[in-house]
């Protein structure tokens, strides 16, 4: 829901409508607490930390590129620069992040962006059935196969560790 003072979509609306007209199913939960980290969204959801897909965002060449990584990984940025063929790849300021995907730091999805970001999914994630995503906020989290989320998100899968 917008705030009377908040002129930005609601986040997660973005997220479930991404998802439906990418032909995905709305699987969004909605959490009273906070899962703004892997390890909480695990905690909440019962599952491997591995299995949270982490939506990070990354400065490179003054645009934004998602890193879809596994909340068990660290993202080695300079491995990922060197099979892309660019050159340094930086961590987001928040306000960046903000600006590129109307989502805040924490609560990122991996669709229901302003924009189509070009995207990387780390291929350790194959080895889930069952992947969790953050949906637009600190607050919420959708389920997809690995294959789905390639799919939606039309990613380039890579080793991101």
């Amino acid at each position: 829901m917008l705030k009377a003072t908040d002129t930005r979509p609601d986040p997660v609306a973005n997220v479930r409508s991404a998802l439906t007209a990418a032909g995905a199913q709305d699987t969004v939960r909605l959490f009273e607490e906070k899962v703004p980290t892997a390890a909480a969204a695990a905690a909440v959801l019962g599952c491997e930390v591995a299995a949270i897909t982490n939506s990070l965002v990354f400065e490179l060449d003054g645009e934004p590129l998602l890193i879809l990584a596994s909340g068990a990984a660290k993202v080695d940025t300079a491995l990922v620069a060197a099979q892309v063929g660019t050159g340094k790849i930086r961590r987001a300021t928040p306000d960046f992040v903000l600006k590129h995907t109307g989502q805040e730091v924490g609560g990122v999805a991996p669709v229901g962006h302003p924009q189509k970001l070009r995207t990387i999914l780390d291929t350790s994630l194959q080895e889930h059935l069952v992947l969790w995503a953050g949906a637009g906020d600190h607050n919420s989290m959708f389920s997809i196969s690995y294959e789905e989320l390639a799919r939606i998100t039309d990613a380039e899968p890579l080793q991101v560790r």
